[in-house]
């Protein structure tokens, strides 16, 4: 399955974008948060799919002499994006954390080391939650109508930000077993509040 092939005819289904468009799109915030793919992937599966059928181009003239192509999905990928989209997938393989791995192996530490590499950890998912908040706040003051592209988006940025959360609270779990202090409330799961 070439996942980043319906990843980029999904982006050319919302509108016609350029080669540096389509890669600036894996390097925001929503994008980041569940795929990412480098220019090196992404231009080598553009010709792939301009190859097949999928895609078409343009070249347009920007200033006086820049050409660049501007990509639109044909009707057959349009037609191909929309039954991948229709199909069930199995659930796929745990990510690889290697955090997780080392924590696996915890007996090797000394107990005041990984304590504190737990609580360096906590700080870093906090961060990472805390900005992923702050941009689902920014981004969508109000929860947008399902169905829309917003409302995508608004999705993925949620289930990022309680992954995070669930992250922190098996951390401060953690942190527990090894007798600290751990506030009651950070030791159960809430949904974040808007």
């Amino acid at each position: 399955m070439r996942t980043l092939k319906y990843a980029i005819l999904g982006l050319l289904s919302q509108q016609p974008m350029t080669g540096y468009d389509i890669a600036k799109e894996f390097s925001t915030k929503a994008f980041a948060n569940f795929w990412y793919a480098t220019h090196g992937q992404i231009y080598p599966e553009m010709r792939k799919l301009v190859d097949e059928g999928l895609v078409e181009y343009d070249i347009v003239i920007q200033g006086k002499a820049l050409e660049k192509k501007l990509y639109t999905i044909t009707d057959a990928g349009r037609e191909d994006f929309r039954s991948w989209l229709l199909q069930d997938e199995d659930l796929p393989q745990t990510p690889k954390d290697v955090f997780r791995l080392r924590t696996y192996f915890s007996e090797f530490y000394a107990k005041d080391d990984f304590i504190q590499l737990l609580y360096e950890h906590v700080k870093k998912h906090q961060f990472k939650r805390d900005s992923l908040l702050h941009t689902i706040r920014t981004i969508y003051p109000e929860k947008p109508a399902p169905m829309t592209r917003e409302h995508g988006d608004y999705m993925v940025l949620d289930g990022a930000i309680i992954r995070e959360q669930t992250y922190i609270l098996w951390l401060y779990r953690c942190l527990a077993d090894y007798g600290e202090d751990i506030p009651e409330e950070d030791l159960q799961f809430t949904i974040y509040t808007k």
